[in-house]
């Protein structure tokens, strides 16, 4: 039994007791891993539950008036951006009521003129031999009418006399009949023929409005920018499809009724309303801001554009603006920019730049997050997370944004090192 015993000894493993203090380490650092999950969910839950204070600029476009807040000098925060075109709301191009030949053009571009003045004459050669037929028609009408006249008046004496013969048995009844019929005869003659005469005043007044007609004149004051027919061209109010025939003799603005026209994206158009006081930069000018005001909302919508176009109204015209200028239009809001509540809900915009040409924002907005570039953007007032792309803007410190942001929203430039989406956030005071 013994020599069993040590056999059995022999075939044992012996193994190196653990220390004590390696168990101890092996339970602080359960302890401690079991501590970071924890932490990591209570920071997550904190971060979830309680508002986190952050620093955020507006994304702006390159030529939009403002620093990175968006705010001018007057305290009013920009709510929208878009572009759109100067336009007359007074504008014709002045033809004639008759076509006819060119003989006089008196009219250049650049040039004012005033309501009524004559800017060109057309030929009036055949209307004015007509007119001279229908005077001379009205004067043989009068000298019948005269004539008549005449007849009737004796008329009416011989009655007078056969109705006195009459009376005393001297003449007829049939003589007084006779002489009643002869005045009723001149009578009926001399209204139609006065009818006649009327006839021919008339027709005389239609050839005299033809002579006038053939005289074009400006229908209101305003400046000529184009003119559209020379002397010996023809011209109709009417197209008559060919390339010999002109419908105008030239296109005036009444520069006075100059304001801007601009397509509002459907999306937006709950951020402009009638009176709401705006910023305009012309293309031309871009250093020079105009100030203006909403007109009015046009009450329809382009379905196939999925716009709505808004007029807006200079507030002092300049002659330096002129139709059809290309102008950039920036909504103004009361509210002051750092305002974050009205930010996050009315912040935004419609690009009013060309494709590609960006959004800029501060380098401190973009991060990294999976190997991917992201900007936080605030929205009702809680985080929304943005994957981006852009490339380094003009400026040392700024990013040029060419996907994933519209200027006017709201990034994040200052926060933890840690944020989750939809975290509520209160933006840090100056």
């Amino acid at each position: 039994m013994t020599l069993q015993k040590d056999a059995l000894a022999t075939l044992r493993i012996d193994r190196p007791a653990e220390s004590e203090g390696s168990g101890q380490s092996r339970v602080w650092l359960w302890l401690v891993f079991v501590l970071l999950l924890l932490g990591g969910g209570g920071a997550l839950w904190l971060l979830s539950s309680r508002p986190v204070a952050v620093r955020t600029a507006i994304a702006r476009l390159p030529d939009t008036a403002g620093g990175a807040e968006g705010s001018t000098g007057t305290g009013q925060a920009t709510v929208l951006n878009a572009s759109g075109y100067v336009t007359a709301r007074r504008q014709a191009t002045v033809s004639s009521k008759a076509t006819g030949k060119v003989v006089e053009v008196m009219l250049e571009e650049g040039m004012k003129v005033e309501a009524g003045q004559v800017l060109a004459r057309l030929d009036t050669s055949n209307v004015e031999a007509s007119l001279r037929l229908a005077e001379a028609q009205l004067a043989a009408a009068q000298g019948t009418t005269g004539e008549t006249k005449a007849l009737l008046d004796r008329a009416q004496l011989d009655l007078k006399r056969i109705r006195s013969l009459a009376e005393q048995r001297i003449a007829s009844p049939s003589d007084l009949d006779r002489a009643d019929a002869e005045v009723k005869s001149l009578q009926a003659r001399l209204a139609q023929q006065e009818q006649e005469k009327v006839v021919a005043e008339r027709q005389v007044a239609v050839w005299r409005q033809e002579m006038e007609d053939r005289v074009i004149r400006a229908p209101f004051a305003g400046v000529v920018i184009s003119k559209n027919a020379q002397p010996g061209e023809m011209i109709s109010p009417i197209s008559a499809g060919g390339g010999f025939i002109r419908t105008g003799i030239g296109t005036l603005v009444d520069m006075t009724s100059l304001e801007i026209e601009v397509d509002v994206n459907e999306s937006y158009i709950n951020r402009v309303s009638a009176g709401q006081p705006v910023t305009a930069k012309l293309d031309a000018y871009a250093d020079w801001e105009i100030p203006g005001k909403v007109i009015a909302i046009i009450p329809t919508a382009d379905r196939q554009k999925a716009t709505v176009k808004v007029r807006i109204g200079f507030n002092q015209l300049d002659p330096r603006i002129l139709p059809d200028m290309g102008v950039k239009v920036a909504f103004r809001a009361e509210s002051a920019a750092g305002n974050s509540s009205s930010s996050g809900s009315a912040s935004g915009s419609q690009s009013g730049t060309r494709p590609g040409a960006g959004v800029r924002v501060p380098l401190t907005a973009l991060r990294q997050s999976e190997g991917r570039d992201i900007i936080w953007v605030v929205r009702n007032e809680a985080l929304e997370r943005r994957g981006v792309k852009w490339i380094k803007g003009p400026g040392q410190e700024e990013a040029s944004v060419q996907a994933g942001l519209t200027a006017g929203e709201r990034v994040v430039v200052e926060a933890p090192a840690i944020l989750v989406e939809g975290t509520r956030v209160t933006e840090k005071k100056p």
